[in-house]
């Protein structure tokens, strides 16, 4: 057992921060008000009688659900927001860019189906600031345990079937994951549905507390759940569905994001994943493209010390 040490250089600049590092530091049913700047991947999608959310993953591509993507809509319809703290309220961080096109997976048909994933084009490119960063996307190999403790954002309603007001600050609330089986053994506690009927789909997670009480609701749907490892934030969900908000054994349903590793790839040549090594700090894999500086416009060399263990 001993201490491996290594530094990376970090040249990012404002057009190429390090993803899933905030600059700042600080549907939600049980949040609370989020610190301004502290989820700077996080943006609104809207139209004119629709608000969802979603999470930059880089210049000019958002990822969210597919449900809040209506195909009779014109994709110049929808606009998405940007480096925004209260939604409803313009701000200088801000910025809001009309949408070239949405792409839906094609497996999701319904609200509970699989696929409820989304690729949003920007018609064009946005530039990284301290208030718009893009988030880290897991690869196919990264697991997220159950009971780890993650977050989840957005701008929808604190209470199930309440009107969204005029100026809304951004919310924030932390919930354990947990694995789809034992999500669906608990959509089944008191339900008509047949014990043989899944409700959740293996391509989802859940995330809440058995006795509710904190939750994602309407109008966050396509926001992301980020998990943190090392200082860095991953997008583990996609807001997707639930049964009411905060409700007792009924967390709330998200779609996994490392099951999409491929398809999103498939759109987007230029996207970069980490992988489990590059988040568990690997010496021999570090991450080389998220979370090594929170500084937008220095070279700073970031040392990393882990106690590993040799066999």
């Amino acid at each position: 057992m001993g201490y491996t040490c290594f530094c990376i250089m970090n040249t990012a600049s404002s057009s190429s921060p390090a993803c899933g590092v905030p600059a700042i530091s600080g549907r939600i049913v049980g949040g609370t008000d989020a610190v301004y700047g502290e989820w700077p991947w996080q943006v609104a999608v809207t139209t004119a009688n629709s608000l969802c959310g979603g999470s930059l993953i880089n210049e000019q591509w958002v990822l969210s659900a597919a449900h809040c993507f209506d195909n009779s809509i014109s994709p110049g319809n929808y606009k998405v927001s940007l480096g925004r703290y209260k939604f409803g309220e313009s701000i200088a961080s801000s910025v809001t860019v009309v949408v070239e096109k949405f792409t839906k997976h094609p497996n999701f048909i319904k609200p509970g189906d699989r696929g409820d994933i989304a690729l949003v084009k920007l018609k064009s490119p946005v530039t990284f600031t301290n208030y718009i960063r893009p988030i880290c996307l897991p690869n196919a190999s990264v697991t997220f345990p159950s009971g780890m403790e993650c977050w989840v954002t957005g701008w929808g309603t604190r209470r199930y079937g309440e009107n969204l007001p005029s100026i809304n600050t951004l919310q924030e609330v932390m919930t354990p994951l947990i694995d789809y089986k034992q999500c669906d053994q608990m959509y089944h506690i008191d339900s008509s549905t047949s014990s043989y009927t899944i409700i959740i789909q293996e391509d989802k997670i859940c995330s809440g507390y058995a006795e509710g009480g904190k939750d994602s609701c309407q109008g966050d749907s396509g926001g992301p759940l980020v998990c943190e490892a090392n200082g860095t934030w991953i997008q583990a969900g996609i807001v997707s569905w639930g049964d009411g908000c905060a409700l007792k054994n009924h967390p709330g349903v998200y779609t996994l994001v490392p099951a999409y590793e491929s398809w999103i790839k498939s759109y987007i040549s230029d996207v970069k994943f980490v992988s489990d090594d590059q988040i568990s700090g690997s010496p021999d894999l570090a991450p080389q493209h998220c979370g090594l500086s929170r500084n937008l416009y220095q070279a700073s060399c970031v040392l990393i010390c882990m106690n590993m263990t040799y066999a």
